[in-house]
């Protein structure tokens, strides 16, 4: 039989996929709002916002209530952001599929990975530090991405089997786990980084330090 710190182990695991379907039934109807082209990069600020509160700090606001007030705060920088991804997505994939020399192809599959490990961390490195430049977030997040690959490559790899799993066996669940699944999967690596790099503080050493001044990070010191 279970005990009664099991059975809280139990509903805090379930309540914390329910939070996680919540996040990204509200991530749907936040890039659907913004007829995708407004609405992706809010959506996507709002979901990393919460993920990292909850991850990192252990923070569990109003899910809805918190996830539009994200939206709305840093709205016209992550509709910027998410321009650049969709403008840079459209061009690699085109170039995949239309470009006849391989070499081209493979190119492009390595730039298509480089944006994926842009997208998965730039939202991140948004709300959790208080970096302003556009460019400024996409460095940081290609530094920390390829800084802790072993981590990147992980995260990939867990969200990416997962998905393909829902897909072959219960593929109405991507409705409800879609984007909530790679945000679990970086919250946790962002989660790890971000308080490796708060372990580094005091250590001048520019070996264990690659990132551009995060001086003023939300819950990170320098």
């Amino acid at each position: 039989m279970f005990s009664y710190e099991g059975l809280l182990r139990i509903n805090t695991v379930l309540t914390g996929v329910y939070r996680m379907a919540y996040l990204n039934i509200l991530w749907i109807a936040g890039v659907l709002a913004g007829l995708v082209v407004f609405g992706l990069g809010p959506a996507s600020y709002a979901l990393a916002s919460y993920v990292d509160g909850w991850f990192r700090r252990g923070d569990l606001p109003p899910v809805a209530r918190t996830f539009f007030a994200s939206m709305r705060a840093e709205f016209w920088r992550s509709c910027a952001m998410g321009w650049i991804l969709l403008a840079a997505g459209a061009i690699i994939v085109t170039n995949i599929f239309g470009a006849s020399e391989w070499a081209i192809r493979f190119l492009n599959v390595v730039a298509l990975f480089v944006l994926v490990v842009a997208a998965a961390y730039a939202f991140p490195i948004a709300a959790a530090t208080d970096l302003t430049a556009v460019h400024r977030r996409f460095g940081a997040a290609l530094m920390i991405g390829f800084g802790s690959l072993h981590w990147t490559i992980l995260a990939v790899a867990a969200s990416g089997g997962a998905l393909w799993l829902i897909w072959q066996f219960a593929a109405p669940l991507l409705i409800v786990f879609g984007i909530g699944i790679p945000s679990a999967a970086f919250g946790f690596v962002t989660r790890i980084v971000f308080r490796q790099l708060a372990g580094d503080a005091g250590d001048p050493s520019p070996t264990r330090h690659s990132l551009p001044p995060m001086n003023t990070a939300r819950g990170i010191t320098e």
